[in-house]
């Protein structure tokens, strides 16, 4: 069996991991955003500004999901780390 101080360190590992990846996702998206124009137009000279800010806004709304479940893996495994040192402490106590 592999001793708990290991398993923290893994889960540890993970967490810093996942969290690395929800940061970079949510700078992207940040980035995304400031591109982003609420501007409106009408004429056939703007068609390609158009164009070119729903497809900001399409990789923007793509991203919801993946920050979503980058935030609960993250979320979750803090939990169960904090979980374990716990039981840990409790147990040596």
């Amino acid at each position: 069996m592999e001793p708990l101080g290991t398993t923290l360190f893994t889960l540890l590992v993970a967490w810093a991991v996942i969290t690395a990846a929800l940061i970079c996702m949510l700078i992207y998206r940040g980035t995304l955003e400031t591109h982003e124009e609420d501007q409106i137009f009408l004429d056939k000279a703007g068609d390609s500004m158009a164009q070119e800010q729903r497809l900001i806004v399409a990789r923007i709304e793509r991203l919801g999901l993946p920050i979503k479940l980058l935030i609960t893996a993250s979320v979750l495994l803090l939990l169960i780390i904090a979980g374990l040192w716990l039981w840990q402490g409790f147990k040596n106590f």
